[in-house]
């Protein structure tokens, strides 16, 4: 079938799509340099493989599940798209019969499914932070792979592809729900299930190279323009004020998490710093098509002050959260998926909100009960599903590599490799 998409936000979302992908490695660094030196590659290694798994599932299932199907108020997607068949002869606008909350496609189809692959790729990446130097790579490599269909695809279809969620009136620009509670509620359930690391919290595990970390941050910073940017489809003003939005939100955040690191600890940290930064990021991203730039600046600076509070509940829980996932990303698209409902401004974006505002801009409560809904959906479907997938994996292959392989690091038990080499 003939059509002519529109070149520039085709070009738009085809560098969006790269950016995005880059995050991934971004999130490697981000991770790598907070684990001990014995752990770094065992990290790299599975942000890495989840380029190539995740990636080849999609094309195979995932998107279908996603995607695929009419959809409207559905809980899963049909197998239309099985293997990609005949993505890439569906004209922008959708196939006969195929309902998306992406109306009025202008790129594209096969590119949209591409730009949701990196999604789809990042998202089971998160989780790693959470399970780090104690997680058998082959019962990594078996979960990613099962939690990618079984609880990916589900959940990106009820926001993402007009689903329930959708049609009960809940939003989510690029991700709050679908990404960042969806693997920091999966996060959970794994840290329950594996247990602390050895030695901890007795024994010091201090970050074994910040510059690391702090590289990675900027390359999350940098490829979060194609993240929420990029989710507005098109090289238009609502993706240039998510833009601007997402940028101030994570300046804010970090001078918000800095602020109160300060005030606690009286020292304002590098780590604290990244970290504050990728709150931002992360609570921005539900609503960063849809809200001006003051409101972003607020959710932001209430971001890095909720999430470096949330590090608290961890030792209060006695729960091992290697890397502060659970604070970071649950904590943060959680604060984000909620205060879109007060924050929503429909002058950004008319096209998606229509006559919707939150609270704050005279919309009532109906947004906000719309958007704890959906996040109390993600997070107990999630939670649920992640235990189920989990627990099934540590009956048969085992979840947790033997204690003296722990001892060992992961690079060398697991990879056969170190990271480092000094003469």
């Amino acid at each position: 079938m003939d059509y002519a998409p529109d070149s520039g936000n085709t070009a738009w979302v085809l560098i969006s799509t790269a950016l995005v992908l880059f995050m991934t490695p971004g999130l490697a660094f981000f991770y790598g340099g907070m684990v001990r030196a014995k752990h770094v590659l065992g990290m790299l290694m599975q942000n890495f493989f989840a380029m190539g798994l995740i990636a080849v599932l999609w094309v195979l299932i995932g998107f279908s599940l996603a995607f695929g199907g009419a959809g409207a108020g559905g809980l899963i997607g049909n197998l239309d798209f099985v293997g990609f068949r005949d993505v890439f002869l569906v004209p922008p606008g959708g196939a006969d019969g195929f309902f998306r909350a992406t109306v009025g496609l202008s790129i594209p189809f096969v590119l949209y499914a591409a730009y949701q692959m990196t999604f789809a790729i990042i998202t089971p990446a998160l989780i790693t932070g959470a399970t780090a130097d104690r997680l058998k790579f082959s019962a990594y490599a078996l979960f990613i792979g099962l939690w990618s269909v079984l609880v990916y695809a589900p959940v990106a279809n009820w926001v993402f592809g007009g689903g329930w969620l959708f049609a009960l009136g809940a939003f989510d620009f690029a991700g709050g729900a679908v990404v960042h509670m969806n693997a920091g509620a999966a996060a959970l359930a794994l840290v329950l299930l594996l247990g602390p690391r050895r030695g901890y919290p007795q024994e010091p595990m201090p970050p074994h190279n910040l510059p690391l970390t702090l590289i990675g941050t900027g390359i999350l910073w940098f490829g979060w323009a194609g993240f929420n940017g990029g989710s507005a489809l098109a090289a238009d003003v609502v993706a240039s004020q998510a833009i601007l939005n997402t940028f101030v939100a994570a300046s804010a955040a970090m001078l918000g998490w800095l602020c109160v690191e300060r005030l606690r600890n009286g020292r304002a940290t590098t780590l604290g710093a990244a970290s504050g930064a990728v709150a931002g990021l992360v609570a921005i991203t539900p609503c960063a098509g849809f809200v001006g730039a003051l409101s972003a600046i607020a959710i932001g600076a209430i971001a890095g002050v909720v999430c470096y509070l949330a590090l608290g509940l961890k030792r209060a829980l006695e729960l091992d959260d290697s890397l502060d996932v659970i604070a970071v990303h649950l904590m943060g698209g959680l604060v984000g998926s909620l205060l879109l409902g007060i924050f929503a401004d429909n002058r950004i974006n008319p096209f998606a909100l229509g006559d919707t505002n939150g609270l704050l801009f005279g919309g009532g409560a109906q947004l906000l009960v719309a958007q704890a809904i959906a996040a109390v959906a993600t997070l107990v479907f999630s939670f649920a599903m992640s235990l189920a997938i989990g627990k099934v994996i540590d009956i048969t292959l085992g979840l947790r590599v033997a204690e003296t392989d722990e001892v060992e690091g992961l690079d060398r038990s697991q990879h056969a490799e170190a990271g480092y080499t000094l003469v």
